[in-house]
């Protein structure tokens, strides 16, 4: 077993984490104050590459796989969420879900400007009466010649205000539902029929656009049809298993941040005349706080690698997910408490950390589900 990433991994976060620190974190308040990143910091990034780190490079992707992903998004996780979730979104589950299932004609026409971040992708899933029971979508795909009608909405849908792809599933066989009824479809922003509807204001992931996306007998062409007629299901699962594992990376990196910055409270703020790193209380809690981070940071990588190889992650993705999410919201609670008052104040980092974190324990699927498709895989294969 060598646990050592390679140096292609390694100089790729020596490079995302310079441009954390240079770029990212002197910005951090800003674009938790305006909602907003910064249009020149997206362009910077875009040039860096970070809109395809996982495709291959026939595609104009960076070729860093699944790891090198996780890595680098570790690595976002320490500046405002907002960052990483705009990569994971467009990268992670959308730009993903095309790499996986789509058409040579697909990969060739979507991926590249996708990875250049010239086409902003989204993936949408979730509507008002289908969240954690995503099978139950009413969404509605139709077909008509050479084109599919769809009607329906989504909602809560990451980048969809800002979305040029979006990956949609909708209904093709009510009969059938989840087992060969419903289908995914590339659908443009410019198609007839497709509008954004209201945009989002969260308690959280201020600078990360969400909103709801509205089909009123939107036409998509037939040849944009994403993978076979009534598995858009196994599509989204698929997608879902590489987008919960980039979760967790910047779950790991958001905590990792969280931490340090606790390290330094703890050896400047003096109370009873000594510094409170030297109290029991507070170095059992940055004890606690870095063996949560270590064992959620070698799930993470351990099931990229897998991905990597091809291999079934499905168990690993949900688990992972699950317990890095988790361990976040623990890492940044203590955070705040170690920080005291201080903690607690707005214009500090991990107040808004403290938000952010929240909402790991719900989306890409909430950790309820995670523990559900964890038990039934273990129950199915009987180990």
């Amino acid at each position: 077993m060598d646990f050592t990433l390679p140096e292609e991994i390694e100089m790729l976060r020596k490079t995302v984490r310079e441009f954390v620190e240079k770029r990212l974190l002197p910005i951090s308040m800003q674009v938790e104050e305006e909602d907003k990143i910064p249009d020149e910091i997206v362009d910077e990034m875009k040039d860096m590459g970070f809109f395809g780190l996982p495709f291959p490079e026939e595609y104009d992707g960076v070729g860093m796989g699944e790891l090198g992903y996780v890595v680098a998004l570790e690595e976002l996780g320490a500046a405002n969420a907002a960052f990483g979730n705009l990569i994971g979104a467009h990268t992670g589950i959308a730009g993903m879900s095309i790499y996986l299932d789509g058409t040579p004609e697909q990969k060739q026409k979507y991926i590249p400007p996708m990875a250049r971040g010239e086409m902003i992708g989204a993936f949408a899933l979730t509507e008002p009466n289908a969240g954690s029971d995503a099978a139950a979508i009413e969404t509605t795909a139709r077909r008509e010649g050479d084109k599919y009608i769809l009607n329906g909405s989504k909602m809560w849908i990451t980048n969809g205000p800002i979305a040029n792809v979006i990956i949609v599933f909708a209904v093709t066989d009510k009969t059938l539902g989840a087992r060969g009824g419903i289908s995914a479809f590339i659908v443009e922003n410019t198609f007839p029929g497709y509008r954004v509807g209201k945009v989002d204001k969260k308690m959280g992931l201020h600078g990360s656009y969400t909103s709801e996306l509205i089909f009123e007998d939107c036409v998509v062409p037939a040849e944009n049809l994403l993978g076979k007629p009534g598995l858009g299901f196994v599509t989204a699962m698929k997608a879902l298993d590489m987008g919960r594992i980039g979760l967790a990376a910047g779950a790991v990196g958001a905590a990792q941040k969280a931490l340090e910055m606790s390290i330094q409270w703890a050896n400047q703020r003096v109370q009873f005349g000594k510094p409170i790193g030297e109290q029991q209380a507070i170095q059992w809690m940055l004890a606690e706080m870095a063996t949560e981070i270590h064992a959620a940071r070698l799930m993470t990588y351990h099931a990229a690698y897998k991905a990597d190889r091809g291999e079934r992650v499905s168990r690993e993705a949900a688990m992972v997910k699950m317990f890095a999410s988790e361990m976040a919201c623990r890492v940044v609670d203590k955070a705040v408490q170690i920080h005291g008052g201080t903690g607690y104040m707005a214009e500090h980092p991990v107040e808004r950390m403290y938000r952010d974190a929240r909402i790991l324990k719900i989306y890409e699927g909430t950790n309820e589900i995670q523990r559900l498709v964890i038990a039934r895989d273990l129950l199915k294969a009987g180990k």
